[in-house]
């Protein structure tokens, strides 16, 4: 199996976590798409939606990390990240979703350069239009979480899902990145300190990957 990742990517970072998770081999190519290497031609036949990550496994292609990730529970139903019954994966999903689809896109590299240039857009309001549109996302995971009777140590229950899988990324983006505190949000707060206590969340932190830049 072969990764196509990047360290400072969110994508990346939740597949990252799912493979830790279930302890699945893998070799980590790593795509630097700060320097453009996502556009390089090879890659781009490889993968011609230039994006990042991009999963090989055998004969599988698979690119978008909630298609991997669901890849992955079905290829490699160990240690699984769905609950077993129908409620709870649509609730899984349904978090899992708000982060990948509502959150992450209004923040994603390209668009973010897009309103600085050609937009035009200061540095100041790129960083409002950031903070803006992460806390109202972060606001409404944090209501949804809070006080809900299937929320446990986790997001649902008391072990890891791909709704924990999605959010960490997410809060590791807004506090070493843009807004800092997790203050307003304690549901988020303490899932995301328990998720950090466990081994395949940190082995998958983008600071710890080899392309990371040396400190």
């Amino acid at each position: 199996m072969k990764l196509f990742t990047y360290h400072g990517s969110s994508a990346s970072y939740r597949v990252r976590i799912a493979l830790e998770w279930k302890a699945i081999p893998r070799e980590d190519v790593f795509v630097d798409i700060r320097e453009g290497a996502h556009l390089e031609e090879d890659y781009l036949r490889l993968n011609p939606n230039a994006r990042v990550p991009y999963l090989v496994d055998g004969e599988v292609r698979a690119g978008q990390a909630l298609a991997i990730l669901e890849y992955l529970e079905e290829a490699y139903p160990e240690r699984p990240l769905l609950p077993a019954d129908a409620a709870g994966r649509a609730r899984v999903r349904e978090l899992a979703l708000l982060v990948v689809a509502d959150i992450q896109p209004l923040q994603n590299m390209g668009p973010v350069r897009y309103l600085g240039d050609p937009l035009g857009l200061t540095a100041a309001d790129v960083g409002r239009w950031y903070l803006h549109w992460v806390s109202r996302g972060l606001a409404a995971l944090e209501s949804m979480l809070a006080g809900h009777p299937s929320t446990g140590r986790f997001c649902h229950g008391d072990t890891p899902t791909l709704a924990d899988v999605c959010l960490v990324p997410q809060l590791v983006n807004w506090t070493r990145k843009g807004g800092g505190s997790l203050d307003a949000w304690p549901t988020l707060d303490r899932i995301f300190a328990a998720c950090q206590q466990i081994e395949a969340f940190e082995r998958a932190d983008p600071l710890r990957q080899p392309d990371a830049p040396k400190r």
